[in-house]
């Protein structure tokens, strides 16, 4: 790989492990702004439910525009959002105001989210070092979780929550520097689709609905834990530190997972990868329902399901520029990407809502299970074949 891909892919990675490290966290303000501000657990959870939605519905145009115009523009705006959502929540003004500035912060991970960063990647990286670079710059994400969830947890507990969010909104601006490390768009060779072409041939292609709804799973399990796994550990009677300690761990470990993940899908048919990914997850939460929880139970699961955490990401989004090109990669994977942000939302929603309903997470906990066994049956017929088209006229 080249010096300038380095470049490329390390930024994009800082990037990431940025903003999906401080969105990782927000899973630890649930307990003391529920405390403070009188506010439900649903109320919270429909709050990153929305922001989830958001990040899904708002990433195929930015993944559009960055697609056509480069990624630099869109990623500066996306770390400005970023930075005003935090900002706009740490004044605690309100419920209403405290979700409204979590919604924004979707908003913003759409605009520099995976779409965009992972588009520009795949476009810079040649075939046969795709699958791996877009695994590390996804592992960044991970690096993130491991790296900024303590340190939320320290500023929750020496700023509280209103200092903390406030704190990361700082961060989060840095955001907008790396954006220019990721380089002008790279124009594909061959055949030059417009986007309303590309649109239509993914469209009409089984294996991209088959991927999109395989991706709706990943999206309802990672953010149901996300959010709703400090409170979890709480309500059994565990010391708060260990929420965090799992939700670290589960970033720790997926940074080897997500790489290994992105070396795996090089070598072997991604999409059975993925398959077999899906299974050891939904066995994963049958290990630790089945288990008497403790400390030490909780840091075991979160280093198993660490490790298959992320590994979806660079193994869809490869899959995704195989059959379909990378020309239009950040606008196609931004559609898949929706899927898992719809689930997203119900999986943060609903755990809000059974337990305030029924004062038990397990009705969630095995509606896992069971839809990570629907995805790993989704993903075995997906034609992978890259799509044979006629050359561009001289």
């Amino acid at each position: 790989m080249t010096p300038q891909l380095w470049v490329i892919i390390l930024c994009g990675a800082t990037a990431m492990t940025l903003s999906l490290g401080i969105r990782a966290s927000f899973g630890l303000f649930l307990g003391p702004i529920s405390v403070d501000l009188a506010m439900s657990r649903e109320a919270f959870a429909i709050a990153l439910a929305a922001q989830n939605l958001l990040w899904g519905a708002v990433a195929p145009f930015a993944g559009a525009v960055a697609d056509k115009h480069g990624p630099i523009k869109v990623c500066v705006l996306g770390g400005l959002v970023y930075a005003g959502g935090l900002l706009l929540a740490s004044t605690g003004a309100s419920v209403g105001v405290v979700q409204l500035g979590l919604t924004v912060v979707g908003i913003a991970l759409g605009i520099a989210g995976f779409s965009v960063v992972l588009g520009a990647v795949g476009r810079a990286a040649p075939p046969e070092h795709r699958s791996l670079a877009l695994g590390i710059a996804s592992a960044g994400g991970s690096f993130g979780q491991f790296a900024i969830v303590p340190v939320s947890q320290a500023f929750v507990s020496s700023l509280g929550w209103s200092g903390a969010l406030l704190a990361l909104a700082a961060i989060s601006f840095m955001i907008v520097p790396l954006a220019y490390g990721l380089g002008e768009r790279k124009i594909v060779p061959g055949m030059q689709q417009t986007l309303g072409e590309a649109i239509r041939e993914a469209s009409s292609h089984r294996g991209f609905w088959l991927l999109t709804a395989g991706f709706f799973v990943c999206g309802f399990q990672v953010t149901f834990v996300a959010v709703h796994l400090p409170a979890f550990i709480a309500d059994k009677g565990l010391p708060a530190w260990l929420g965090a300690a799992s939700l670290s761990l589960i970033g720790l470990f997926n940074i080897a997972g997500t790489l290994l993940a992105g070396w795996l899908g090089g070598r072997y048919r991604k999409k059975y990868v993925l398959a077999l990914l899906y299974l050891l997850r939904s066995l994963t939460f049958v290990l630790f329902l089945i288990a008497p929880v403790s400390e030490a139970s909780v840091l075991v699961f979160g280093a198993a399901l660490g490790f298959l955490w992320l590994g979806t990401v660079p193994l869809t989004s490869g899959l995704v520029a195989q059959i379909f090109g990378p020309a239009y990669m950040s606008m196609l994977y931004g559609v898949v990407f929706f899927s898992h942000q719809v689930g997203s939302f119900l999986g943060a929603w609903l755990g809000g809502r059974v337990f305030d309903a029924t004062g038990s997470y397990d009705p969630i906990w095995w509606a896992s299970v069971a839809l990570g066994i629907a995805a790993a049956l989704l993903h075995a017929p997906i034609a992978d074949k890259p799509l044979a088209r006629a050359p561009a006229p001289a």
